[in-house]
């Protein structure tokens, strides 16, 4: 299984960097989670193929998380041409978020080629699309925007939690205990404020958790300033893991 960090900028672009994207790639499927609004450039430019892509995966609609989600959808009607069938997945809400974003951005009648799914999840509780089994935890960042959601998600024996944006809650004790890779969010270095997690939080509270691998993203110029104190590995945009 292999995952690219496609974008794993903050809203703001801090250090140049993308949107928050993650392209997962395995046996049991082909997904991105979270697809900021820069995410269809990063992935041209990385040369994904777009169309191998079966399911968006979201954790809230804030836009640096959900906002490409129109320029992927048509994309692949006026550009790739694709006829696969696309699963979008989130929060519930989703439906009505989706329309909204389209009324924004694009507005008028789309008639798509593919088959195009919206799926609202179930919090707490693990839910499959295809191979995959989700697992969402509601997490805290600001519910206007959700609910905002962290993942816990297993396919191909291998278990990956995504924290999505949140301050410290202790769903992400259940969430993230033991993974083999936690991606996890970390705005700030030593302040902590609301809605997102610093490094001194998560140097608290990590050891607890037992996560074979952790990897930081979502960090701001607070945090890519003090990158040579900083003990964890960073995402950078382009980054390939393989579990």
């Amino acid at each position: 299984m292999r995952l690219q960090f496609i974008g794993c900028g903050d809203a703001f672009g801090s250090g140049g960097r993308f949107n928050t994207c993650f392209h997962v790639h395995g046996a049991a499927g082909n997904f991105l989670i979270d697809c900021g609004a820069s995410s269809l450039v990063a992935i041209k430019r990385l040369g994904i193929d777009r169309n191998a892509i079966d399911l968006i995966l979201l954790t809230h609609f804030h836009l640096d998380h959900f906002g490409g989600v129109p320029f992927f959808v048509l994309d692949a009607q006026l550009v790739a041409k694709r006829t696969r069938p696309l699963t979008i997945a989130g929060p519930p809400g989703l439906p009505g978020w989706y329309d909204r974003l389209f009324a924004a951005t694009f507005p008028g009648e789309r008639k798509l080629p593919f088959e195009l799914t919206l799926r609202e999840l179930t919090i707490g509780a693990q839910n499959r699309i295809g191979e995959l089994a989700i697992t969402p935890f509601h997490v805290h960042h600001d519910d206007k925007a959700g609910p905002c959601l962290a993942y816990r998600i297993e396919l191909d024996g291998k278990v990956i939690c995504y924290s999505g944006d949140t301050e410290w809650t202790d769903s992400l004790f259940e969430a993230a205990r033991g993974a083999d890779l936690f991606i996890c969010e970390c705005y700030m270095f030593n302040k902590v404020v609301r809605a997102h997690l610093s490094l001194s939080t998560l140097r608290d509270k990590l050891p607890a958790i037992g996560a074979k691998r952790v990897i930081l993203t979502h960090m701001s110029e607070d945090m890519l300033s003090r990158s040579p104190q900083i003990e964890f590995e960073m995402a950078d945009d382009g980054k390939v893991i393989s579990l």
